[in-house]
């Protein structure tokens, strides 16, 4: 048969002699014993090449496999090519006319080149072959069982030359034996890479028979439990999964047993004494050899995650100090209990809450430091749970407070007697930091539906209660009530009323003459403040709370001190020159940034008012005995710096607070104000006037000026004198009034002491 040089030719070779059949076999064995022992494919190839060119003289082979994306064509073996055409022919792209190897590829068929020179598919890059002394070409599909390309195996020749029925025989059986180590080696390599997978799962994995018996294990779920029986090769599953809820188990071997897979987190038996949080993964698998179901159990241990998880979901849910829910759980445990109530109306969902709040908890904080404040905490909590019925939930909502919630409808003389057991759980002194403590609390009850009807309102009825309890002298108990119901709406609707008063207009300034008490000569005034809304006075131990819980005093305060200079400044330019005393708010001395902004206040008004020279020397601050019991050095430096400017410092109520002559000796005060309740009491015997009589005698000694406020009748006045004390606030000569009323006053004395003059 003579073949055309220049065309491509298919031709299915005839059987071999036998001579050639036995040489084939003799190849087949030799390439099987390579697959067989499993050496790397490269190596096997290369055998294949070398075999076919030792069986027909002046043939160079080699064998090209296709790429992972199909497009293109690696080099697999040609051990006989030059390096520079080996270089060339790795990576060509498959295609109808590329080359031989590579239209065998895409073709999917046979390609013989008798004449590489001529041939269309060869034009574009023949030089390269040409240069290498190469002019034929027949290349031949590789093909797996499926039929798949997996690649090419060729024969090139030296000269132009085209293949006789044993050629084409040859390159076939090279083809095959190529697709046979290809497929085995890619095989095992698949198999390899399963096993090293598979035994190298971050997870157990165990494959079972009905029976339990392990076919296979990897070494992860061979250290998972001692349930698994090495020696018998028996996985133990009902006790592995003994520590699961029951329903859960029946569910997963029900579902096995009807074929089909089951997935879901389980609690596994490490150990006898060592439970593990499982998710596990159970499929099913037909054995087609034994035609019988066995099982893959996918085992991961996610107790690490389900600890972590535990962990974030309790601090987010419990309190970091006492261990006790916060407040975030209570309020979702409180609207669940009133979602309830509204979604089902048949269902009874009321609760009572007791809000429990210590008494003078800052004291012990400032004294004895937070550390301690913390024990004291953490002791009460302890105290507490020890005491609360057993369906109680008892949380910590804030730094003192604790809410205990107990669900149902409870009698109120059981609440009662509930909030009086656990007030008496601190009738036992607490020793904490080698300090025996006598502690109180106040409480608080409101009650669900009866008191409000959603999370905060019931909430803040409770703590409405805590706080009515407080005023009443701590160390009690207070239902909430309409009453309470009543002033918290009215401190509600001031706060409201108060945010606008100055904006509005509505504060005003009266003024309180200070007389002397021998002459009657007003020789100072106390500055007062009025607040009319609507129409009606509300009265300054209404408001005034109000403005410094809220925090607006100091925006008040600072109004008020603006005032008073005005009116220092017209008293001045009138020729009657008056000191005025100021109350200042403990509130506005607050924090360090307060009392920066309390001096910084001075200079703003001196540059508002372009004054040449500020009237310090007018104006008194009155403080409290709780600002000296504070003891900061800032509070301190401030102090001195005003008085070294010309204010005067007076301690405003002596005696109703927690004074000491400590507090006076290293305080920088000019004043003490005697409190009005002393002065009430002189008609009532000698004691008082002892007290009275003590303080004057202690002012005088550490050189302080006093002032008697609240004197009303003849008696006070003359007791007064008696103790030779300088001035007078009080009924019995002068009420508060309006500015142009005290103008007048001063003005009408300024004349009389001019027409006596």
């Amino acid at each position: 048969m003579t073949l055309g040089t220049n065309s491509n030719i298919k031709v299915t070779a005839e059987l071999p002699s036998i001579s050639s059949q036995q040489s084939s076999i003799e190849r087949y064995s030799t390439i099987l014993d390579m697959v067989l022992q499993g050496l790397p494919l490269g190596e096997i190839l290369n055998a294949i090449v070398l075999l076919i060119e030792a069986q027909k003289m002046g043939t160079f082979a080699s064998v090209l496999l296709l790429s992972d994306d199909g497009k293109r064509l690696l080099l697999g073996a040609a051990p006989n090519f030059s390096e520079v055409y080996t270089h060339a022919i790795n990576g060509i792209e498959i295609g109808p006319n590329a080359g031989s190897c590579g239209a065998a590829a895409f073709t999917r068929e046979r390609v013989i080149v008798a004449d590489i020179e001529n041939h269309p598919n060869w034009q574009p890059f023949k030089s390269i072959p040409l240069n290498a002394g190469l002019r034929a070409c027949w290349s031949e599909p590789i093909k797996d069982s499926k039929n798949n390309v997996l690649g090419t195996f060729a024969m090139y020749y030296d000269k132009v030359k085209s293949p006789i029925e044993q050629d084409l025989y040859l390159i076939q059986e090279a083809a095959r034996l190529a697709s046979l180590a290809i497929e085995r080696s890619r095989g095992m390599h698949i198999q390899r890479l399963s096993n090293n997978i598979f035994n190298n799962l971050p997870m157990a994995l165990v494959i079972t028979n009905k029976d339990n018996s392990v076919l296979s294990a990897n070494p992860k779920f061979e250290m998972l439990t001692t349930s698994y029986n090495k020696d018998l090769k028996l996985f133990d599953v009902q006790r592995f999964l003994s520590q699961s809820a029951p329903e859960k188990v029946a569910d997963l071997f029900n579902t096995i047993s009807h074929g089909h897979a089951w997935k879901g987190e389980m609690r596994g038996l490490r150990s006898d004494n060592d439970i593990i949080y499982i998710d596990l993964t159970v499929t099913v698998i037909r054995d087609s050899f034994t035609q019988q179901n066995c099982y893959a159990w996918l085992i991961t241990d996610i107790s690490a995650r389900k600890h972590a998880a535990k962990t974030i979901d309790f601090q987010a849910n419990h309190d970091h100090l006492t261990g006790l829910v916060n407040r975030k759980y209570l309020f979702e445990q409180l609207q669940i209990m009133i979602e309830a109530t509204h979604e089902q109306e048949h269902i009874s969902q009321s609760f009572s809450l007791l809000l429990m709040n210590l008494d003078h908890f800052k004291q012990i904080n400032d004294s004895l430091g937070h550390d301690c404040g913390d024990a004291v905490l953490q002791k009460l909590a302890k105290r507490l749970l020890q005491n609360i019925p057993d369906n109680a939930l008892l949380s910590r909502i804030g730094a003192d407070e604790f809410v205990l919630l107990l669900p149902g409808r409870i009698e109120a003389d059981t609440l009662m007697e509930l909030a009086r057991k656990l007030s008496d759980i601190l009738s036992n002194n607490m020793t904490v930091a080698d300090q025996n403590l006598m502690l109180s609390m106040s409480i608080g009850l409101s009650r669900f539906p009866d008191d409000a009807n959603n999370v905060e309102q019931i909430l803040n009825c409770a703590s409405q209660a805590m706080y009515n309890a407080k005023a009443k002298g701590r160390n009690c108990f207070e239902f909430f009530n309409d009453k309470i119901q009543q002033a918290a709406e009215r401190t509600a609707q001031v706060h409201l009323h108060l945010k606008n008063a100055i904006s509005n207009n509505e504060f005003e300034l009266f003024y309180q003459p200070i007389v002397n008490p021998f002459t009657g000569q007003i020789i100072k005034a106390e500055v007062l403040l009025r607040w009319l809304h609507d129409g009606q006075f509300i009265s300054p131990e209404e408001f005034i709370p109000i403005a410094e819980e809220s925090g607006l005093i100091v925006q008040i305060g600072e109004w008020v001190r603006t005032q008073a200079v005005v009116c220092a400044i017209e008293l001045q330019q009138r020729q009657l020159p008056l000191p005025l005393s100021i109350n200042v708010s403990t509130i506005e001395f607050w924090s360090n940034e307060l009392q920066q902004r309390f001096l910084n206040y001075f200079d703003s008004i001196q540059q508002q008012f372009d004054l040449t020279v500020f009237p310090y020397e007018l104006l008194t601050l009155e403080i409290t005995e709780s600002l000296m019991m504070k003891q900061q050095s800032n509070i301190n430096l401030l102090l001195e710096e005003l008085r070294r400017r010309g204010l005067n410092i007076s301690v405003d109520d002596f005696g109703t607070g927690y004074s000491s002559l400590s507090y006076l000796v290293n305080f920088p005060v000019d004043q003490i104000k005697i409190d009005k309740s002393f002065i009430k009491k002189i008609a009532q015997g000698e004691r008082h006037k002892a007290i009275i009589e003590a303080i004057v005698s202690m002012s005088r000694a550490l050189d302080l000026s006093v002032i008697a406020e609240g004197v009303e009748t003849q008696a006070e006045l003359d007791f007064i004198k008696e103790q030779q004390i300088d001035a007078v606030q009080g009924y019995y000569f002068y009420k508060p009034m309006p500015k142009n009323d005290f103008l007048t006053l001063l003005a009408e004395q300024q004349n009389k002491l001019s027409d006596f003059t």
